[in-house]
């Protein structure tokens, strides 16, 4: 059977991401990752340098995916962070991932901060927002998309078992929050 590099690249990607998800950036072990991929440790420094790297590959393919499967809609944000709140909440990885990254690596990376700021731009093109309050109802939107998912289950089920409904209503509460803001800037003259 041939060797299939990106495929080992692949199974490599999956496997840092569960290990940096549970265990962060310096708790992860090369050795796990390799054994979890099925694959060399060797091929780890091979495809990405370093655990650093593999790092922010990990960081950068799944906001990659993210991207794709919640398309940015600056016009109406109260969708938008409704729509991240749903996936979050099937993969609280992703904010557990970028939990650990604000962490172990505060910094904002170069992609990071290119991406925001477009899409804050995109946001105060849409809304009639200059760039300050543009990139102050982004960060609203994410922050209210994220509270459900970072929040343990006890709180946000008020010591009540899990259940759809309750998930629903927050859900509801993430559109009417980010609604609200919205309105609020456009009541007060802010947006226009």
């Amino acid at each position: 059977m041939a060797y299939d590099s990106a495929a080992t690249r692949a199974r490599l990607l999956d496997a840092a991401y569960d290990e940096f998800v549970g265990r962060g950036l310096a708790g992860a072990r090369v050795d796990r990752i390799a054994t979890a991929a099925e694959a060399n440790k060797q091929a780890i420094y091979a495809y990405f340098g370093s655990k650093d790297a593999l790092f922010d590959a990990v960081l950068d393919a799944r906001l990659r995916v993210l991207a794709d499967i919640v398309p940015f809609t600056p016009a109406d944000l109260p969708d938008y962070a409704a729509r991240l709140f749903d996936r979050f909440a099937e993969d609280p990885g992703l904010l557990r991932l970028t939990q650990w990254k604000a962490l172990e690596h505060p910094d904002a990376s170069d992609a990071e901060l290119a991406a925001h700021l477009s899409k804050s731009a995109e946001v105060s093109e849409a809304l009639g927002l200059d760039a300050e309050r543009g990139m102050d109802a982004l960060m609203i939107a994410l922050a209210v998309a994220q509270a459900w998912s970072i929040t343990p289950p006890a709180i946000r089920t008020l010591g009540a078992p899990h259940d759809d409904a309750r998930r629903a209503r927050h859900r509801a509460a993430v559109i009417a929050a980010v609604r609200a803001y919205v309105e609020t800037l456009e009541a007060d003259g802010i947006t226009g």
